[in-house]
């Protein structure tokens, strides 16, 4: 199936407490690299979780389903902040479909509808992949982390001037 008839059968949801076997199930089926990249020390997956059982109104999660699966997921943190800090997971049998793409168009068109300034978020500095993703969709690299380990990246919504 080609990517484009893919992606229309993607539904983006909010998560829901009763998405906490999709969401294992997600996290269980992650490679090395993506563990690696993502999920160091399993710090996503209990994030999600926690918020499926105490929803916080300073985090929003969406969840992406293909075909009864949790195929990755989009999310924010300080979202009672002007610039909310994003994340983004596919899952690793499908990459390369654009569906981090259409995940990220998704949190700016929601990002900039309420009201907010811009996005950040931070990358592995081995995930070229992300960072490819990332750059193409007009978030601009600050530089390094304090930590060494990661990269900052800025998206703004900038006003549009008076014709």
């Amino acid at each position: 199936m080609r990517d484009d008839k893919l992606l229309e059968k993607v539904e983006i949801r909010e998560i829901t407490a009763s998405d906490e076997a999709l969401i294992s199930e997600f996290f269980d089926a992650m490679g090395g690299e993506s563990r690696a990249l993502f999920n160091r020390r399993d710090y996503n997956r209990r994030g999600v979780l926690k918020y499926c059982q105490k929803p916080d109104s300073a985090r929003r999660y969406y969840i992406a389903t293909l075909d009864g699966r949790m195929a990755g997921y989009v999310f924010f943190l300080d979202y009672d902040t002007s610039v909310p800090t994003l994340g983004v997971a596919v899952r690793d049998d499908l990459r390369g479909l654009h569906l981090g793409r259409q995940l990220v168009v998704f949190a700016q068109e929601m990002a900039l509808s309420d009201g907010k300034g811009g996005i950040i978020l931070t990358t592995h500095t081995a995930n070229l992949r992300a960072q490819s993703l990332y750059e193409t969709m007009g978030f601009v690299c600050m530089g390094l982390c304090k930590n060494g380990t990661e990269l900052l990246y800025l998206y703004r919504y900038r006003e549009k001037a008076n014709s």
